[in-house]
């Protein structure tokens, strides 16, 4: 067999499977930690878009809307390139992390505040009425509930976080993308190395997407 396919391209690819390996195990290691700053942003900004403080609010409204509808490629280029100038050094991973967890934190705030305002009115009446104080309320009985609502749209979001996180292969991430890219450019061998990519990517989100289905079936049933 010839062409890109070949079974020496297919070889060739194999006999370098650790240097995709390391990009494998940094794209996780870079999309977990910031999955953990996107559910802290997501449940902070949630609750406090739940307010009526209006400066805070159109703190965040603001927030949302910048992060929402840029392109994550330029807010990555502005943290590479601008913060630099300002003083602000950070490692390109840190870039990564912070880019994505204040990106996605920014979908992840819409998804906490409607999981708040679904929870009925009444639960935070109960509350009240037993002592409960505001925050008490909000954390003991109303995001509770909420956390089962705001599920399988949250676990959608980390999906996509991790595969956003190919973007960083325009300032040398390291991660996974960036290495396709480098090993492909340097064999000039491009079937297997993205169809591999591909695969390792669908590793690490197949699992995730189907745990989204189940649970959004599983909160259709329990309503």
């Amino acid at each position: 067999m010839t062409g890109p396919f070949s079974q020496q391209n297919w070889q060739t690819w194999f006999s370098d499977w650790t240097f995709f390996a390391d990009g494998f195990l940094l794209t996780i290691y870079i999309s977990l930690l910031a999955l953990m700053f996107t559910l802290i942003i997501g449940v902070i900004a949630g609750i406090l878009l739940c307010g009526n403080n209006r400066i805070i609010l159109s703190f965040l409204k603001g927030y949302m809307s910048f992060f929402q509808n840029t392109p994550l490629v330029i807010q990555i280029f502005i943290y590479y390139n601008v913060l630099p100038k300002i003083g602000v050094l950070l490692s390109v991973e840190a870039i990564g992390v912070l880019g994505l967890a204040l990106y996605t934190g920014a979908y992840a705030a819409d998804i906490v505040h409607s999981a708040i305002k679904a929870v009925p009115t009444g639960q935070m009446e109960a509350a009240s009425s037993q002592g409960f104080s505001y925050l008490q309320a909000m954390f003991f009985v109303i995001l509770p509930q909420a956390i089962k609502i705001g599920l399988p749209p949250m676990t959608n979001q980390a999906v996509n976080l991790i595969k956003n996180s190919s973007v960083l292969a325009v300032i040398a991430g390291g991660e996974l993308m960036y290495r396709a890219d480098v090993w492909s450019g340097s064999n000039l061998i491009y079937g297997p190395t993205f169809v591999m990519t591909g695969v390792l990517y669908l590793v690490i989100c197949l699992p995730i997407s189907l745990l989204a289905r189940w649970l959004e079936k599983r909160s259709v049933r329990n309503v």
